[in-house]
């Protein structure tokens, strides 16, 4: 059976930079909501993200919202696997040599397994957000059902769309090519 990990940016590195607020060009605020549809967009520029504080640059790392940000090696590391289930915008961080692009993952699948999570919580119609309803509130502790991935290499997941999940040969990949700022938890 295969394995699957959650794509996370790791916290805990001391020194480390955090990404604020994207904007764009003409550095008004941009819906960064978009970035975990899984659907494909269109450029609209480079967009920027603010540094507070500022530190250390990362290979991977995601702004306050979970927009996941990568560095162009992880972007050549990709190719080179042929992966397709992304699409990579570019992003420029102030103070920072890049390229830097935003990965947007253009896959979701409906797997996680209520049954294994440590505990789930749906949206009610009495939380006062209809267009939430039915998705997931709290997925804590997620496992997901690999029988329902079927040959996906990196997606998010349906209901939960900060979950960015990645294939255990992708991981290794990833351990192996020493990109920065990446952590790994078994889903």
């Amino acid at each position: 059976m295969h394995r699957y990990f959650a794509l996370e940016d790791d916290m805990r590195i001391e020194g480390r930079w955090h990404l604020r607020h994207p904007l764009d060009e003409q550095g008004q605020k941009i819906n960064p909501w978009r970035f975990t549809k899984s659907q494909w967009l269109e450029p609209q520029g480079t967009i920027r993200f603010p540094v507070k504080p500022d530190g250390l640059t990362l290979d991977f790392t995601v702004d306050a919202f979970g927009t996941p940000v990568a560095h162009g090696r992880m972007v050549q590391l990709f190719e080179r696997l042929g992966i397709r289930e992304v699409q990579f915008l570019p992003a420029r961080i102030e103070g920072h040599m890049g390229p830097f692009f935003i990965l947007n993952t253009l896959r979701t699948i409906r797997c996680i397994d209520d049954t294994r999570c440590e505990e789930v919580q749906y949206w009610q119609p009495e939380d006062g957000q209809p267009e939430k309803v039915g998705r997931y509130r709290v997925v804590a502790g997620m496992r997901i059902d690999p029988l329902k991935v079927g040959d996906a290499r990196i997606f998010r997941t349906w209901g939960f769309s900060l979950g960015l999940i990645i294939s255990e040969d992708l991981k290794q990949a990833m351990e192996a090519e020493g990109l920065t700022g990446t952590r790994f938890v078994e889903v």
